[in-house]
């Protein structure tokens, strides 16, 4: 079993979607998030409501640092996205905290598998657990935008 990685000193992970803050997560996101770029706030907002949410926040200043939405019928599955630390707090494992969060939050639930993609921070999600499928050709994908 990997560890937990715990959230630095001053920092704590929520699942509480009334601490959200969707103007600051659709900024983040909409202008600094390669996969999200230009997404609509309406798009944001409903795919916020339609999902389960974790925020990290910095609790000294009581302000949401980081944000991850999953996608799940909190049974079986579920899909790991929007997973953003703010630059000013990144390299405090922030976001290895928060995933680990999100996979701790879901293991009760019995979900089984946990799905994400990235271009660019695989070593943020191996120190969780995650690896890269063992059968791709498995998965196929229907692109409808």
């Amino acid at each position: 079993m990997t560890d937990i990685p715990r959230p630095a000193d001053g920092y704590e992970i929520s699942a509480d979607p009334a601490r959200i803050d969707a103007a600051r997560v659709h900024r983040w996101l909409s202008t600094d998030a390669y996969w999200a770029l230009g997404r609509p706030r309406e798009t944001q907002d409903r795919a916020i409501a339609g999902s389960l949410n974790f925020g990290v926040f910095d609790t000294a200043r009581d302000e949401q640092v980081g944000y991850a939405r999953v996608v799940t019928d909190l049974a079986t599955f579920a899909w790991l996205c929007d997973v953003y630390i703010d630059p000013a707090v990144r390299g405090k494992g922030l976001g290895s905290a928060l995933v680990a969060a999100v996979r701790e939050h879901l293991r009760p639930l019995g979900v089984r598998r946990i799905v994400l993609a990235t271009d660019d921070a695989h070593g943020v999600y191996e120190k969780v657990g995650f690896r890269p499928l063992e059968r791709p050709g498995q998965w196929m994908l229907l692109a409808l935008g």
